[in-house]
Formats: structure tokens, C-alpha cells, sequence
């Protein structure tokens, strides 16, 4: 596995000792690669957006598509029972 070393500051190393101390999690290292993941996973979830986005406004719904999901949405909304 990989070794990324980094330096961080006071506060900041303080801070990761709290959540070691406050069991949240077992060791620095587990909690850089938590964040590490986080974000990442971040990026990559508004990567996917942008990109879901874009591709709207290349093509947009026609407006016999936006009539068909209303009438389908008012449809399942009126089958719940609430």
C-alpha cells in the first residue's frame, strides 16, 4: 500500500488527536484516509452532477417529456395512501 506523508499544523493535528481520543477514530493515519476518501468521493459526485447538468442543457427535455413526467408524478402521489 502507498505511503502519502504531509505535515499539517498544530490546531489541525490537535483537532485528529481529539477525534482519536474521542474514539471517532483509531489513529491519524485512518483518519487523513477517511478524509482522504471523503473527498474524493466529493469531486467525484460533482463531477457526475456537472456532468448530468451539461448534458441537460445540450439537450433539453421537450415539453411532451416534462408533460409526461407531471402527469406521472401526479399519478403516483395520488396512489399513496397519506
Amino acid at each position: 500500500m502507498p505511503q502519502i506523508v504531509t505535515r499539517l499544523d498544530e490546531d489541525l493535528a490537535k483537532q485528529v488527536d481529539k477525534l482519536i481520543a474521542d474514539g471517532i477514530v483509531p489513529s491519524r493515519s485512518e483518519a487523513v484516509r477517511i478524509g482522504l476518501e471523503w473527498f474524493v468521493d466529493k469531486h467525484r459526485r460533482e463531477s457526475i452532477g456537472l456532468a448530468i447538468a451539461e448534458s441537460f442543457l445540450q439537450r433539453p427535455q421537450s415539453e411532451e417529456e416534462i408533460i409526461g413526467i407531471e402527469g406521472a408524478t401526479k399519478a403516483l402521489i395520488e396512489e399513496e395512501p397519506w
